[in-house]
């Protein structure tokens, strides 16, 4: 099952009428099961399980022929890092006017304070709108800095759900040709055709700052990008209009690392290790880099009689690429085109489920579940397929976590979500939830997150069930609680609701004993977390909390990527063969939501001593049991009668 649906699944299972601790939730047997590997057909169909499928509120009528109305900004759109503490306080506000709490609030900013456009438009036209708004045109309603830099950002977040990047920049050149061409067009007044380079420089540089490294794995708009800087370079008029925006284009280039000439070999790239691979301590304590589809990555592939081959593949290969990979490795090229017609890659999970994956599907290394492993196999092999043992080995008895204080491991948590949480680009939640054109090949740092989340859970219930004094998991379930108080007061929201959910797994709710002898300050606690968790009118609690939050901030990302979903299938993005401009607002605020909770760095201050180091590396390659059977199994040798 993909991590997403597992985690929230879980959340849907034990968190919605679920009685507080103690109370008897009813384990419910064995049949909550370890989660299918299935694929992903629709987002949606995972986003949105029972306990999320509250109506959000109200954000006014979609799809009904209205369109989106700007409201005049108050400046001009900046970077997230230039705003003062004042600004980004909740009741300032980021990307151009709109308090903290608007942008937090699942509500939608109002729109009657915001111009309207004129009419809908075409994809097409939708582009030469924006460089009259930006070019100061005449004809547009409001002219240049009138909800332009908004509408600019909003397009450029958004682009890929109704024009593909490269044919966006493919109009974008042909504008500056236009612009360039001698004598100007009749209609066009004195001045125009520098405004209009200025409109497309001005578009070319944003887009620059949004994309930066996910550029570097678009080969084909690299290549339309590339023209365009060399055809600005040598257009002699900019020199002295503008140079300050061609400083910053030659900077911009140099950073996403787009080359202009074809002379110099591209750099050799280094294997990176998924946070689930580590088998080094000085691997796990690396600072967290984000994941590019052409990264190379090692990955071990199992045969039937568990027996490995380990292969150097990028992240991005298909299965049809292991696949050969894994017959180079096994030595069978005399016989190769046979062998590969008779493999095929199975996802295997801990609890046995099987999962055949389809030869074209790409970057399947990062859609693994916790405990699953790649097996290559003959069709006739796969039903003798079993999980590896060590998987289902269990070894009770103190572990790192009844040594180590609750605050260390939130601390370090914090710190190592946030270095997840920032190597996700926020184009990843678009692609994510609209299955945007550069698809899975660019959605692994949110993918990695997404694991991580549900490995979290697992942590928790695997601790506590691997326990066997029932005082030392009684203390073991106050120290949880104390991290989630430790996790919220860090405002990392996603480790907070990590751990709550954890707790309320129903192999661990059930442990009415256990949970009888916690302290009653810390079961009215734990029923405060329990109802700031709670779904109910959209997540209101937690939007509420969020809220009053000052970056940084890790927020609950599947709540994000349902508030998408949501976006996504509330209304189309083409009505007519026009774009919903209303929409790709509504989209790109939800965007920039994120930037706010990243828009300040984390400062935590954590002790460099080997204690600390030996903390850090624990928290960083968890060892969990994500097998739903096998923890109600060792839940029921704990307490075998609680109810």
């Amino acid at each position: 099952m993909k991590p997403l649906e597992k985690f929230l699944k879980k959340q849907g299972s034990h968190l919605a009428g679920r009685p507080g601790p103690g109370a008897g939730g009813g384990g419910g047997g064995g049949g909550g099961g370890g989660g299918q590997l299935t694929r992903r057909p629709s987002v949606s169909k995972i986003l949105l399980p029972g306990f999320l499928k509250d109506e959000p509120p109200e954000t006014g009528p979609e799809g009904d022929g209205r369109w989106l109305e700007l409201r005049p900004p108050e400046g001009a759109l900046r970077s997230p890092t230039s705003f003062s503490s004042e600004e980004l306080s909740p009741a300032g506000g980021v990307g151009g006017g709109g308090g903290g709490e608007s942008q937090l609030s699942p509500e939608a900013v109002p729109t009657c304070c915001w111009a309207p456009l004129a009419e809908p438009e075409s994809p097409e036209r939708l582009l030469e709108r924006l460089l009259e708004r930006l070019a100061g045109e005449p004809t547009a309603p409001h002219g240049h800095g009138c909800g332009a830099d908004l509408l600019l950002d909003d397009i450029v977040l958004t682009h890929s759900l109704f024009l593909p990047t490269e044919q966006f920049l493919h109009q974008l050149h042909q504008h500056f040709m236009t612009a360039s061409t001698i004598p100007s067009p009749p209609c066009w007044k004195d001045g125009e055709a520098m405004h209009r380079k200025r409109a497309v420089l001005v578009i070319l540089l944003h887009f620059l700052e949004t994309y930066k490294g996910i550029l570097q794995e678009e080969e084909k708009a690299g290549k339309v990008i590339k023209d365009l800087y060399l055809l600005i370079m040598k257009d002699s008029s900019l020199d002295h209009k503008l140079e300050d925006e061609i400083l910053k284009l030659h900077q911009l280039v140099e950073t996403v690392e787009l080359k202009v000439t074809d002379e110099s070999q591209p750099p050799s790239k280094q294997v990176k290790p998924l946070f689930r691979h580590f088998r080094r301590i000085d691997s796990c304590l690396q600072t967290r880099v984000a994941f590019r589809g052409s990264d190379e990555i090692f990955c071990r592939v199992y045969m039937p009689d568990h027996s490995y081959v380990t292969i150097r593949s990028r992240l991005s290969a298909s299965v049809q690429d292991i696949l050969g990979s894994v017959t180079e490795k096994l030595q069978y090229s005399d016989e190769q085109p046979t062998r590969e017609e008779g493999l095929i890659l199975v996802a295997v999970a801990s609890s046995g489920e099987k999962s055949v994956l389809q030869p074209n599907e790409e970057c399947v290394f990062t859609t693994l579940g916790i405990n699953s492993h790649l097996f290559a196999c003959t069709k006739e092999a796969f039903p003798s397929l079993v999980p590896l043992p060590d998987e289902i080995q269990v070894s009770p008895g103190d572990t790192e976590i009844h040594r180590v204080e609750a605050e260390d491991v939130a601390n370090h948590l914090m710190a190592f979500h946030w270095e997840l949480f920032r190597c996700v680009h926020e184009l990843e939640f678009v692609d994510y939830v609209f299955h945007g054109e550069r698809g899975r090949r660019e959605t692994a740092n949110l993918e990695l997150l997404l694991q991580r989340c549900s490995e979290v859970q697992h942590w928790v219930a695997t601790e506590v069930l691997l326990c066997e004094s029932l005082g030392k998991r009684a203390h073991l379930l106050k120290k949880f609680i104390k991290i989630a108080a430790v996790c919220k007061q860090n405002q990392d929201m996603l480790t907070f609701y990590a751990v709550v959910i954890g707790l309320n797994n129903a192999p661990v709710s059930r442990l009415r004993l256990t949970w009888e002898k916690l302290p009653g300050k810390f079961k009215n606690l734990f029923r405060k977390f329990e109802n700031l968790t709670d779904p109910c009118r959209n997540h209101k609690s937690y939007r509420e909390v969020l809220s009053r939050m000052k970056p940084p901030i890790i927020p609950f990302v599947p709540l994000i990527l349902k508030d998408l979903t949501f976006l996504h299938e509330a209304s189309k993005t083409l009505v007519d063969g026009l774009v919903n401009i209303e929409k790709l607002h509504s989209v790109a605020e939800k965007v920039r939501t994120i930037r706010k909770c990243r828009s300040r760095p984390l400062c935590l201050e954590m002790e460099a001593s080997p204690q600390q180091l030996q903390t850090k590396a624990y928290v960083r390659q968890f060892q969990v049991i994500d097998n739903q059977n096998l923890l109600f199994e060792l839940s029921h040798k704990l307490e075998s009668n609680s109810q």
